[in-house]
């Protein structure tokens, strides 16, 4: 993984090999061609949206993964607080992924420094793909020529995945990590854990960890025992 302008670094799993496309294929296969630079997009980018723990960190995170120096990662939910200094220098990235923008919305320094590196950007031939949890005319930006900007962006919304398409993106994950998730394990895990794939990714790395430690495979009464363990800490 890169080192980024800002101080961050990207998480290790945050590729395109390990998002489990279902239902967004279209979504996956855009932004695929924007970090490759073959996008026929004419230097926008985009704009993603959909329900917390959906996917939108990883896809920004697996841009700047295939893209390295050409890109930069952008979490306002990080930086919201540091103020708009955060985005010096990002101009010169290609492609620059904004990811939180609704954190800043209504604060006019923010809204006014992003508006000034979208047309940095823009004028250099790069582009801006930016993730929010609503769509664009939702988004409570208030300086009337960054929303403008933004709604240039063409739109794509993640769907979220179905219990079976869950068990397929943590089996797609634990591969992704050298572990193997049968099918019985993975539904169990699903059954007893909360259901979004933030929380089951986490209790995915946990198993990882602990079937490691342990040497042993993943389970039913692995995966009971390593749960009773969490719910009791």
């Amino acid at each position: 993984m890169s080192q980024l302008v800002l101080p961050l670094r990207l998480a290790d799993h945050a590729v395109f090999a390990s998002f489990h496309a279902h239902g967004n294929e279209s979504l996956v296969a855009t932004l695929c061609e924007l970090a490759d630079g073959s996008s026929e997009s004419g230097g926008f980018g985009s704009w993603i949206w959909g329900a917390a723990a959906t996917g939108k960190t990883h896809l920004l995170q697996a841009i700047c993964d295939r893209a390295g120096d050409r890109s930069a990662y952008v979490p306002l939910s990080v930086f919201a607080a540091g103020g708009p200094t955060s985005l010096e220098g990002l101009a010169s990235r290609e492609l620059v992924c904004i990811d939180d923008i609704e954190k800043v919305a209504g604060d006019s320094d923010w809204e006014t420094a992003l508006f000034d590196l979208f047309n940095q950007v823009f004028d250099a031939g790069g582009q801006m793909i930016v993730a929010a949890s609503m769509a664009p005319r939702e988004c409570p930006i208030q300086l009337p020529d960054l929303a403008s900007r933004l709604s240039q962006l063409p739109v794509f919304h993640i769907r979220a995945l179905d219990d079976e398409q869950r068990v397929s993106a943590l089996q797609l994950r634990a591969r992704h990590r050298g572990l193997e998730l049968p099918d019985d394990s993975a539904r169990y895990l699903l059954k007893r854990s909360r259901r979004d794939m933030a929380s089951l990714y986490e209790l995915l790395d946990k198993l990882d960890l602990e079937a490691l430690r342990a040497k042993r495979r993943v389970t039913i009464p692995f995966v009971r025992g390593v749960l009773q363990q969490t719910e009791s800490s």
